[in-house]
């Protein structure tokens, strides 16, 4: 009983962060999201207390789109050789089309991720998996970029929707629902690697604009 007790306020806590953040939250984040309201606990005890309360991440239910329809023009040069390092934002981008199958059909999501931090830079969410889905998302992108910034190297799969001229019944609901979770993703969901901070947070602390 004085065990239990003495978790009380804590198992509280706990379920309201993995609330909070989308259900997504493993043990290690869920201990840093602990850490940062000074609660200080073990990973074992952090295990035990989620996997207590049934605070199981969920898992996206989400493929990746293969764009690949044969040589349609010459494939450019892979500068990055997957080195998907960066020392700084806007030297390497990273896109691709994920794929989500819902009940009232199909929804592409195609981001615009920066190596440095993983923060998205941009995004474009739609039915169709074509050449405006991805342009709207790079033009976008394009637009975060000051004009005395250096052009970032861009990789993607190299597939025929990133190969077309401009790039060498929407499902309301669910679209804003994706839209939202990018936004908690650069904002609030914190990443080990980052020391415990969202890709917001993070280049605040760098004192770079977020």
């Amino acid at each position: 009983m004085q065990v239990a007790e003495k978790y009380t306020e804590v198992r509280r806590t706990m379920a309201d962060i993995f609330e909070r953040n989308r259900r997504c939250y493993g043990y290690r984040r869920m201990r840093a999201s602990l850490s940062r309201q000074r609660v200080r606990l073990s990973e074992k005890v952090v295990q035990r207390v989620m996997k207590q309360e049934c605070l199981v991440a969920a898992k996206p239910k989400r493929r990746r789109y293969g764009s690949y329809l044969g040589e349609i023009s010459p494939a450019p040069e892979n500068l990055l050789n997957r080195d998907f390092t960066a020392l700084a934002p806007n030297e390497k981008w990273l896109t691709d089309i994920s794929e989500f199958q819902i009940p009232a059909g199909k929804v592409y999501l195609s981001p615009m991720i920066d190596c440095f931090d993983g923060k998205v830079i941009s995004w474009s969410i739609g039915t169709r998996p074509d050449a405006e889905l991805v342009n709207t998302m790079l033009d976008a992108a394009v637009e975060t970029v000051a004009s005395n910034d250096k052009r970032p190297i861009v990789h993607s799969d190299r597939g025929a929707h990133y190969r077309w001229p401009g790039w060498l019944s929407r499902i309301e609901q669910f679209i804003q629902a994706l839209d939202s979770y990018i936004r908690w993703y650069n904002e609030k969901r914190i990443k080990i690697s980052l020391g415990a901070l969202s890709p917001v947070e993070y280049r605040e602390s760098l004192g770079l604009a977020a």
